[in-house]
């Protein structure tokens, strides 16, 4: 299976910027739906935002106006833009890619996660 990993994590103030990434370990000729979840330390895994094949996206209420979500079609790569970074906001952030194989199987590819941590 397509492995993806995440960078961009780390440690910021609140109030300021992180650009998370997510890529491929391979080309990859269809990749559906790709989105960023977020599980912070005691509390169940959540949907951060989602964006679709044809680029629409969709934000959970609490990100909406702070995060931006974007894709890399030809890099594989799926982006987060996180600005105004609230201390709510730690957690370890994962990626999701639905992969379409050319045999039409289609399963969820998940990242390792990487930290994020907003500090007050």
């Amino acid at each position: 299976q397509v492995q993806l990993v995440e960078s961009g994590g780390g440690l910021v103030q609140a109030g300021g910027s992180l650009r998370l990434s997510c890529a491929a370990s391979e080309n990859i000729p269809n990749i559906n739906a790709m989105g960023w979840y977020r599980q912070a330390l005691g509390k169940q895994r959540e949907l951060v935002a989602v964006i679709t094949r044809d680029d629409r996206t969709n934000y959970a209420d609490s990100v909406k106006d702070r995060f931006t979500i974007s894709r890399d079609n030809a890099k594989n790569s799926v982006y987060l833009q996180m600005n105004s970074l609230k201390p709510d906001d730690t957690a370890v952030y994962t990626c999701k890619a639905g992969i379409i194989t050319t045999t039409g199987y289609v399963y969820d590819s998940w990242g390792q996660g990487t930290q994020v941590t907003v500090s007050s």
